[in-house]
């Protein structure tokens, strides 16, 4: 027998083989431009994912939880032994076409955009349902669950029910560890939530009769200031309020009439996100103001739920894997409450999210790739 528990899968000589491809699959990945909600982009990025997986996955496309996105897609594979696990990731980016860049390296790491968020993470999934798939005897059923619209969703999520009783999730989100060598796992992730903010004045001539307009960039600047006094990150919610757009305005020389401010929300408990949308003034002068959730994303606490199942698949590395919170936002947190065995940040580690110049650590992916696999066994052996 071998440290997985099974015969013929050893772990670092299988986690090596998946390293092996990762590259090589990232740059093709990272290489298409799939900005959420772009359905050509999206289409390309799964027919490269769905070409990595082996022919005894079922592949399916179901509709998306946004309706103009392209479909997600699922994989699955039937086995002969007693438990369930769903693979989780997304292919979908914030960078939009004109500021898309072909992947990079630069030393140690690879940039490029959606490489740490979630690329990576996609791949290396693709890896451990390769690896696990050559053992069907591991499991009654592996599915891999790929979504097109993560980064911009504001629709309530789909897929919920169709795995609710699943024994495991797991989430390939970006990995994480610290300056001294510890691996993380993401057990804790915040709510998050869209705060909308619409403002309705009266437009008039800037120049010969302003004080007959109702200013809406100024009321939306009254509300940014009036949301912002609630951000309370060292409080017992650990809210953060942090406007990030605001739009009004059409020519240079008129009072705007209209506009709108988008403020982004992260708390512990999502009820907090009322007191931030309470604060908004109904008016200000003349100006009428309506606050509005727009999306509320659960928070997620699987600390306890997965402390077991972290120690088994640490005793089978040897060495320690640390229960990590991430206040980003993720697809794992939808699933924690209807499978509590949810773990996430089991990607490649890397920064730069969402920026210009977001990377992967290359020499993450190897070591990474043994993290997942020891904790996709200790799920399938019930740890």
């Amino acid at each position: 027998m071998t440290a997985a528990g099974r015969p013929g899968l050893e772990l670092a000589a299988t986690a090596a083989a998946i390293a092996g491809d990762i590259q090589d699959r990232l740059e093709r990945l990272v290489r298409v431009s799939s900005p959420s909600g772009d359905r050509p982009g999206a289409e390309a990025a799964l027919e490269l994912c769905a070409g990595w997986l082996p022919d005894a996955f079922t592949i399916e496309r179901v509709d998306c939880s946004t309706a103009a996105c392209a479909p997600d897609l699922i994989a699955r594979m039937q086995g002969t032994g007693e438990r369930r696990v769903l693979l989780l990731g997304h292919v979908d980016t914030v960078v939009s076409h004109d500021d898309h860049v072909a992947p990079r390296l630069d030393g140690d790491r690879l940039f490029g955009p959606g490489a740490a968020d979630m690329k990576g993470g996609v791949v290396l999934s693709l890896g451990v349902a390769g690896a696990l798939a050559r053992h069907p005897e591991s499991f009654t059923e592996l599915s891999l669950l790929l979504v097109t619209d993560e980064e911009w969703r504001t629709q309530p999520f789909v897929h919920v029910p169709r795995f609710a009783g699943y024994d495991a999730c797991l989430c390939f989100e970006a990995g994480e560890s610290s300056d001294e060598g510890e691996e993380g796992i993401v057990v804790i992730r915040k709510g998050a939530g869209t705060l909308r903010v619409s403002a309705s004045g009266r437009a008039s001539h800037a120049g010969s009769a302003p004080q007959h307009g109702a200013n809406a960039l100024l009321a939306l600047c009254e509300a940014a200031l009036a949301v912002s006094d609630c951000d309370d990150p060292a409080g017992p919610a650990q809210l953060t309020v942090t406007p990030t757009v605001i739009r009004s305005g059409d020519a240079l020389n008129v009072v705007p009439a209209a506009g709108e401010l988008l403020v982004d929300l992260r708390a512990r408990d999502v009820a907090a996100f009322e007191r931030v949308r309470g604060a908004v003034p109904r008016k200000v002068g003349d100006v009428r103001l309506d606050a509005r959730m727009e999306r509320v994303w659960p928070a997620m606490d699987a600390k306890a739920a997965t402390a077991r199942l972290l120690a088994a698949a640490a005793e089978r590395l040897q060495r320690p894997l640390v229960p990590r919170a991430r206040g980003g936002a993720s697809d794992a947190s939808h699933f924690a409450p209807a499978i509590p065995l949810t773990v996430d940040g089991l990607g490649p580690c890397g920064r730069g999210a969402h920026t210009p110049d977001e990377f992967v650590w290359l020499d993450s992916l190897h070591r990474r790739a043994e993290i997942a696999l020891a904790v996709a066994l200790a799920a399938l052996d019930g740890d």
